[in-house]
């Protein structure tokens, strides 16, 4: 074999190594750092579709990922956690699920877009959460 396809084929096998094990690995982590780092006290959510505002209390930032299935225990799959922004994809038992990213602008106030399925039926919004308060 040649010398360059030989080198070149070790090349490829390396960043297909990476690809197929570096990357699965960061994506699972649950490292949530920039939601660690937003301002702890009561948030209110304000849906695009002209729902009521909703007020929950933020200790860790993680209140935020599962907005319709808040009670719920549920398994998390880290799908990205960069500086500024997570996506989190979650299964719940019932056949309820999400899938939830978070732009933080401030951190007392964060752009949301989920969608997923709660009680059998879909769901699909995007809100602002804003922190308004002390919690109660």
């Amino acid at each position: 074999m040649h010398s360059g396809k030989k080198i070149l084929r070790i090349g490829i096998v390396a960043a297909a190594s990476v690809l197929a094990v570096g990357l699965p690995a960061s994506a699972q982590t649950d490292g949530l750092a920039m939601l660690d780092g937003l301002s702890k006290g009561e948030w209110t959510i304000t849906t695009r579709d002209n729902s009521p505002p909703r007020k929950i209390c933020v200790e860790s930032g993680r209140e935020l990922i599962q907005i319709r299935h808040s009670e719920a225990d549920c398994n998390r799959y880290v799908v990205e956690d960069a500086n500024a922004e997570v996506t989190v994809q979650y299964t719940c038992q019932g056949d309820n699920y999400g899938r939830t990213n978070i732009r933080r602008e401030t951190n007392s106030l964060v752009q949301i877009q989920t969608q997923g399925f709660a009680s059998g039926l879909p769901f699909q919004f995007a809100a602002e959460a804003r922190r308004t308060g002390q919690c109660g």
